[in-house]
């Protein structure tokens, strides 16, 4: 079969099975994605530690198994181990109903051992790396800027494309895995320096700084997989990537990543290649998006509701994607005074705050006292992913409350702002 990328003699003799059956068909998978999307070559990953999206053992997926088991039937591995999203289950902190237990122990993640288990054998960094924010400092799998990297998980990618100044495509799972053990990935898309250029001038002229989820929803939206160039932003945020700012980008990235599919975007005067380059990252022919107060209300207003009509919330979630541990900290201490405030020693509904187990065990080593007031509450925190927690019809059922506009697309969750959740865990709405 003849390719059109240009091989080196090296990947060329890989891909006739000069290092095995199993690598020769998983570069020969590198090489038709690559041709599909006119990359013209491979380039090095060079950012060894992977990360991969494809965290739960869902029965179904017998594909994903048995593909598993010839990478580790051949000695394969990913060379620079891996992160993975996290774990779709955690019974201590997220109690379900016996049957709704039913369907994800004996149905939906009737593999989840089993496949954690394939995991650690293609190289899982450790057990506790399941978090979709992998590249947090308490994660530690950071890539430096011009970084090329095999990552999948739609908020991670446009993390260390925009926030980080790194290089990867949305990739899918599988594709993610496969990079890692080759070490090389076509180069096209968000690789390239023409494919980061970008194709929105978006201006926000909110006359306060506006919510990270919604801003984000408004422009994933609108450019759905361009790169948009947002101006306006430095008014906010200030120009310095401080941890409050990061985590803003966090939540703001991953809306737009799920509300439409943006995997880069640059903020005027704040992201690495903004600072650097400027308007010279933006086309010639860009459109135009203009964000104001009300615009951004239109957005909000738009979200479906698909709750049974004049149903009242039984579950919260907050972390989606994984909190940032000051992120952490602050909605602790958030719910616990809002509970004081209206006279209530437990939460109104069920809440679930989600951070990468690394995260977790910070808070609860610093912060014990109010650890221990947070869990006094009915509060629980969890490093579970709350999608694929809610992502079944008996959950589907349940009115579930979030602040999370990727939850709120790929579930039937309802949508609130930061203030407004604090009211529903407080029973003052």
């Amino acid at each position: 079969m003849e390719y059109k990328m240009r091989l080196t003699e090296e990947e060329r003799r890989i891909m006739e099975g000069a290092e095995g059956e199993v690598k020769a068909k998983i570069m020969k998978t590198l090489v038709m994605f690559g041709d599909i999307f006119g990359a013209e070559r491979l380039v090095d990953v060079t950012h060894a530690q992977g990360h991969l999206v494809t965290s739960f053992g869902i029965g179904l997926l017998k594909p994903l198994y048995r593909t598993m088991d010839e990478i580790i039937g051949a000695g394969l591995s990913a060379e620079g181990k891996f992160t993975v999203d996290p774990r779709p289950l955690d019974y201590k902190n997220v109690k379900c109903n016996p049957l709704l237990r039913l369907v994800f122990d004996k149905f939906m993640y009737s593999k989840q051992s089993d496949y954690e288990e394939q995991l650690k054998k293609a190289g899982l960094r450790d057990s506790d790396a399941f978090s979709c924010t992998c590249y947090l400092n308490e994660v530690g799998n950071i890539p430096k800027e011009g970084d090329i990297l095999s990552w999948a998980e739609s908020s991670a990618v446009v993390y260390a494309n925009s926030v980080l100044g790194a290089r990867c495509n949305r990739n899918s799972g599988m594709l993610d895995l496969f990079g890692s053990v080759i070490g090389k990935v076509p180069y096209f898309g968000l690789l390239t320096d023409e494919g980061r250029k970008a194709k929105w001038k978006v201006y926000v002229k909110t006359t306060s700084k506006p919510e990270a989820q919604i801003l984000g929803s408004a422009i994933g939206m609108r450019v759905m997989e361009d790169v948009p160039y947002v101006y306006g932003l430095d008014r906010w945020l200030g120009e310095d990537l401080d941890d409050e700012t990061k985590a803003y980008l966090k939540d703001f990235g991953a809306a737009s990543a799920s509300n439409g599919a943006v995997g880069l975007y640059h903020i005027d005067k704040l992201t690495p290649e903004a600072k650097k380059q400027g308007e010279s990252l933006i086309l010639p022919d860009a459109e135009t998006y203009v964000i104001d107060d009300a615009e951004l209300e239109r957005v909000y207003r738009s979200y479906p509701v698909m709750w049974k009509e004049g149903a009242k919330a039984k579950l919260a979630f907050i972390g989606c994607p994984h909190l940032t541990y000051s992120q952490l900290v602050g909605w602790a201490c958030d719910i616990t005074a809002a509970l004081e405030a209206a006279g209530r020693k437990k939460v109104a509904v069920r809440t679930i705050l989600t951070a990468s187990p690394y995260v977790v065990r910070k808070f609860r080593d610093e912060n014990a006292d109010m650890y221990a007031k947070l869990y006094a509450s009915g509060a629980r925190i969890s490093s579970i992913c709350p999608l694929m927690y809610t992502n079944n019809p008996l959950t589907r059922s349940t009115a579930i409350a979030t602040n999370s506009n990727k939850l709120r697309t790929y579930s039937v969750s309802r949508y609130y702002k930061d203030e407004e959740i604090l009211k529903v865990i407080s029973g003052e709405a």
